[in-house]
C-alpha cells in the first residue's frame, strides 16, 4: 500500500492558493465594511439576516448555529454581543427546557435595514461586478459541490454546529 500523499499539481496549487487568497481578502473586505457601517463583523450580520428571513424573526439557537456554520460556543458569544447591543433577545423554548430561541428585535431589524445597502454594494463590487454571468453560475455550482462534500449527514459527523 502506498502511503504517499497525492500532492497537488503545480496548476492545482495555483488554484488552491488563489482561492485561499481571495477568500481571506473577501472576508476581510466585508468585515471592514460592516465594522465601519454598523460596528459588527460579517458573521454577526449573517446572523441578523437569517433571523430577519425566519418566521416571526426567530430561530432556535441550534438552527442558527447550523446556518452560520459555527460552533455553539461561538454562536453563544455572538448572540450575547448582539443582545448587549439590543439587536436580538433570547427566549427559552417552552417545549424543550434546554433549548432557546434567538429573536431579532425591532432595533436589530433597523440596523440590518440601514446596513444592507452598503453591504450588498461591497459584495457586488468585490464579486459580481468582476464576473461574467457564466462565471457567476460556475462559481455558484462549484461552491455548492464543495459545501455539500463537507457536510456529511451520517451519525457522528464532525460539523461546527454539532460541537
Amino acid at each position: 500500500m502506498n502511503d504517499e500523499p497525492r500532492w497537488l499539481t503545480a496548476e492545482e496549487q495555483l488554484v488552491w492558493r488563489s482561492y485561499i487568497e481571495a477568500a481571506t481578502l473577501l472576508e476581510d473586505h466585508l468585515d471592514r465594511q460592516l465594522q465601519r457601517d454598523a460596528g459588527m463583523p460579517h458573521v454577526y450580520y449573517g446572523l441578523l439576516v437569517k433571523l430577519a428571513e425566519s418566521p416571526r424573526r426567530r430561530l432556535r439557537m441550534t438552527e442558527l448555529a447550523k446556518y452560520a456554520k459555527i460552533t455553539r460556543s461561538r454562536l453563544s458569544h455572538a448572540v450575547a454581543r448582539l443582545e448587549k447591543n439590543g439587536w436580538v433577545r433570547r427566549e427559552d423554548c417552552p417545549s424543550d427546557k434546554r433549548g432557546q430561541f434567538t429573536i431579532l428585535t425591532d432595533e436589530g431589524y433597523e440596523v440590518l435595514h440601514r446596513t444592507a445597502p452598503g453591504h450588498v454594494n461591497a459584495v457586488r463590487q468585490a464579486v459580481f461586478d468582476r464576473l461574467t454571468p457564466e462565471q457567476q453560475k460556475s462559481l455558484g455550482e462549484i461552491m455548492r459541490i464543495v459545501a455539500e462534500g463537507l457536510q456529511p449527514s451520517g451519525a457522528g459527523a464532525d460539523l461546527p454546529w454539532l460541537r
